[in-house]
């Protein structure tokens, strides 16, 4: 999934006719009708940044587009790389546990639970792999390439593939036991959201603009939210679609489109609390009472959990494409399009610390405590340790 938003970039979209995908497209536009990526300012750093190891994984996302965020559980990381390179590193000093050389180009991952880890692959297919050892559990074919990675409470698998379907999977053996066809529009964005699974629902955001909730078992539909309703003549104009990370806080849950809105939930009705215009792919995180999100015009906002609306907005990184803010402590982390690692304060969204790595990193930042860790689009895994100043 990717927007244009400096030049020499241009937007994937995926086209979808007559039930049928094709091949993803480039449609790009004059320079003249592109902005300028803003230059980076000065500021006074108030953290202590601190690399704590990078381990290289394979090609990292390869050419595809893709976002393969790692995952963390216990004391280990796992991530895949799209040419098909699976590892496990141990958190603390990302020292190799095992490593998993598959034979298929990986699209969607990585999502683990328990035992077990998951992943998509381009040719659709879903692979369950021993998170003790990599070794390949089970495989299952679908119809449509897995974008985003799939998750399991233990008992079901739930993915989502790029035209429009859910589809539920018995975790211990991979067989399907439901399906769910949404509407899909003529076009879409290149990627899907990645499903969330929370006491027996899953939640899946749509290219059509809706959040659904289903039984995770059964398949059934709970509740349907509508997060964004298509506007405008041309299809570009129409695209509404749920890309990036839903986030989900006690009884709320907050979501975000393209060209719609960031949206709070009641998870448990799907009854809308609040509305605020966002145009995203990125998807939302939450911490200190606020919810944030990357708009695409390079605005990093910080919007009230209760609705009372905006608490404040970073607009310094206009058009530099900033991707997902993730909390790590009392900061959000997140990184541009020239490789360029931001933390900001959550408490005012000002600018606290910034790192050079060295390359783009699509893939959402993960972070545990006061570490987090940055998978480039190249495949550096880099793990950062950050404290306030004396």
């Amino acid at each position: 999934m990717f927007l244009i938003l400096r030049r020499g970039i241009a937007i994937a979209l995926l086209v979808t006719t007559a039930g049928c995908s094709t091949l993803s497209g480039w449609f790009s536009l004059d320079d003249e009708e592109v902005n300028q990526p803003a230059e980076l300012q000065k500021f006074t750093e108030a953290v202590r940044l601190k690399k704590l190891w990078s381990e290289s994984v394979g090609n990292g996302q390869g050419e595809g587009l893709y976002r393969l965020t790692p995952a963390i559980q216990g004391d280990q990381i796992y991530a895949a790389s799209n040419e098909g390179e699976v590892v496990a590193l141990q958190l603390s000093s990302g020292k190799r546990i095992w490593r998993q050389a598959l034979d298929q180009s990986v699209s969607g991952g990585v999502g683990v639970s328990g035992d077990r880890l998951f992943v998509g692959t381009s040719e659709g297919q879903v692979l369950a792999l021993d998170a003790g050892n990599g070794s390949v559990l089970w495989r299952q074919t679908l119809r449509g390439e897995v974008l985003s990675a799939p998750q399991s409470d233990g008992r079901v698998v739930v993915v989502q593939t790029y035209d429009g379907r859910a589809q539920g999977l018995d975790a211990k053996t991979g067989d399907l036991l439901w399906a769910y066809d949404s509407n899909v529009p003529v076009l879409t964005i290149r990627g899907t959201s990645t499903p969330i699974l929370r006491d027996g629902n899953a939640y899946v955001g749509f290219a059509n603009g809706r959040v659904v909730a289903f039984d995770v078992e059964k398949g059934t539909v709970e509740w349907e939210l509508r997060v964004a309703i298509a506007q405008g003549r041309s299809e570009i104009e129409r695209m509404v679609d749920i890309d990036g990370a839903l986030e989900i806080i006690g009884n709320e849950l907050y979501a975000a489109s393209y060209q719609g809105y960031l949206v709070a939930a009641d998870v448990r009705t799907g009854r809308k609390l609040w509305q605020q215009d966002v145009s995203t792919v990125s998807g939302v995180s939450q911490g200190f009472s606020n919810v944030y999100v990357s708009d695409q015009d390079g605005t990093v906002s910080a919007y009230y959990r209760n609705g009372q609306g905006l608490r404040w907005a970073q607009s310094d990184l206009s058009y530099r494409a900033p991707t997902k803010p993730v909390p790590v402590a009392s900061y959000l982390a997140f990184t541009d399009f020239d490789g360029v690692l931001h933390l900001l304060s959550q408490v005012d969204g000002r600018f606290v610390g910034r790192d050079k790595i060295g390359a783009a990193a699509r893939a959402d930042i993960i972070s545990q405590g006061n570490r987090f860790f940055v998978f480039t689009d190249k495949g550096k895994l880099i793990a950062y340790e950050v404290s306030a100043k004396d």
